[in-house]
């Protein structure tokens, strides 16, 4: 096994490449639009001259209810099918829903504005039958359809450009409830991560996950808000991004974790007509 993983490695140049190759091969990489100028002009990383969401990358979006982290992820089912020369991939979606939050109709409000926007003649049923949807009941149902989407992106990886997963730790919080559960939780959902992190590595796709929070009563300054999931969490995204409400339908999202990205804030609006750019 080792002989054939080392002949594979070398038929693919080696195991190690310089970092001028990989800025080189960032550089040329897929991004799409948020469908929100504040949201793409916050992601935009001058080196690579590329703003949005990227191809092949992980992010997490966390923050309480009603912070606009679903609304998101809607909107980015449109914005990815957007021809290449929209700001979008011309991909497909993947939505696995854990919570029942996931709208159809949401979903046509969105593309109704952004297709007037942008000139796009792409009738509402077919984005509608763009995006697989597929709703996770238990944590190991969230899991089987994991690994079934590896079977199938084996097959046709080229049509999907996103896959989402609203909320990635839901089903773990409520099945493995009290502190002695607690090793077996994390090892679980580290498994699980693991296998969204090799479909965005493998297949070039860029995972979206959503992640709930809860409230540290130990902190008795700044913000007791922190992410579900511990370590395990936090070290899996590429991206990780803080969301929380602000005056009436304003949303705040933050940069809270990147390797490219520094610290940074921007202002959005959840409308009728979707996620919308706010002055603050």
């Amino acid at each position: 096994a080792l002989k054939y993983q080392s002949a594979i490695a070398d038929s693919k140049g080696g195991y190690f490449t310089s970092a001028l190759s990989v800025m080189e091969k960032q550089m040329v990489s897929d991004t799409f639009t948020f469908g929100a100028e504040s949201l793409d002009n916050m992601f935009f990383i001058p080196e690579i001259a590329k703003s949005g969401m990227r191809a092949g990358e992980s992010y997490e979006f966390f923050g309480s209810f009603r912070s606009g982290k679903s609304q998101l992820c809607h909107q980015l089912c449109v914005t990815v099918q957007l021809p290449k020369e929209l700001g979008g991939l011309g991909k497909k979606a993947i939505y696995i829903d854990t919570e029942g939050t996931f709208s159809p109709t949401r979903i046509q409000q969105m593309a109704t504005r952004i297709k007037a926007e942008k000139g796009w003649d792409k009738p509402i049923n077919e984005i509608l039958n763009d995006i697989m949807y597929a709703r996770a009941k238990n944590s190991d149902h969230q899991q089987g359809v994991a690994l079934k989407l590896l079977e199938i992106l084996g097959e046709n990886a080229d049509g999907y450009g996103l896959v989402i997963v609203d909320s990635v730790t839901a089903h773990f919080r409520a099945e493995y409830s009290g502190r002695g559960t607690l090793a077996d939780r994390q090892q679980t959902l580290n498994h699980h991560l693991s296998i969204l992190h090799r479909i965005a590595d493998t297949y070039g796709l860029t995972v979206v996950v959503t992640n709930q929070v809860q409230a540290n009563p130990a902190q008795f300054f700044g913000d007791p808000t922190t992410a579900v999931g511990g370590n395990i969490m936090a070290h899996w995204a590429t991206t990780r991004c803080y969301l929380r409400k602000s005056k009436g339908e304003k949303r705040v999202i933050r940069i809270f974790d990147s390797p490219v990205l520094g610290e940074n804030e921007a202002v959005f609006e959840i409308t009728a007509e979707g996620i919308l750019t706010s002055e603050g």
